[in-house]
């Protein structure tokens, strides 16, 4: 009886070099360990890698590299059928440099936050709105800085720490926060999308 070897990739498998061996990308699994240990050594075919960025490969070229060496072996495929290959830059920003772009995404992020904010409010008026509520219930004329300003601005920046789960971490929780579900469906849009447009670029090859 044949010996089985699993396998399973996922859709996006960052390498440091061009040099890429089973072990780099897939999980292996074989009752057999001493063929599992050289299916690890193999390595997959990377001409079309030609410095760093993202490469679209198939299952096929997996299991073709495989069969090379042990075409009496039968291979069940775990993971995805295609999958793509980031290779990263191997040139590292100095510490300096990356606190600095750092700390230039986080008062980015904050300015362009705050501008949204305020540029909602002054959409649907919120100033006027919470004048003519004080004035109604009071009477007297609001000078801008009253409890519903106060209320609201308080209620603003809890409202988005609780909306972000920031606080969930620090209760043991495990659940992703709405931000880490948009980022890696984000994430897995880009990798659907580089996948197809490289399946689409083969066919007319």
């Amino acid at each position: 009886m044949a010996d089985t070897l699993y396998l399973k990739i996922d859709k996006n498998v960052q390498v440091k070099n061009k040099q890429v061996h089973l072990k780099d990308i897939a999980v292996l699994s074989c009752a057999s360990k001493s063929i599992e240990n050289k299916v690890k050594t193999l390595r997959l075919p990377t001409e079309i890698m030609k410095g760093p960025g993202r490469y679209v490969f198939d299952i096929i070229d997996v299991i073709e590299t495989i069969e090379k060496e042990f075409p009496s072996l039968e291979i069940n495929n775990l993971g995805e059928a295609d999958f793509i290959i980031t290779v990263e830059k191997p040139e590292k920003l100095p510490e300096i440099l990356s606190l600095g772009k750092t700390a230039a995404v986080c008062i980015l992020s904050f300015f362009g936050a705050a501008f949204s904010i305020m540029a909602f409010n002054n959409d649907i008026g919120v100033t006027t709105l919470f004048s003519q509520l004080y004035e109604t219930f009071t009477g007297k004329k609001s000078n801008g800085f009253t409890i519903l300003e106060l209320s609201y601005s308080i209620g603003v920046g809890l409202g988005i720490l609780i909306f972000f789960h920031h606080f969930a971490k620090k209760k043991g929780g495990t659940d992703p926060t709405p931000l880490e579900v948009e980022m890696r469906t984000y994430e897995d849009e880009i990798d659907t999308t580089i996948i197809e447009s490289g399946n689409r670029n083969e066919r007319q090859c």
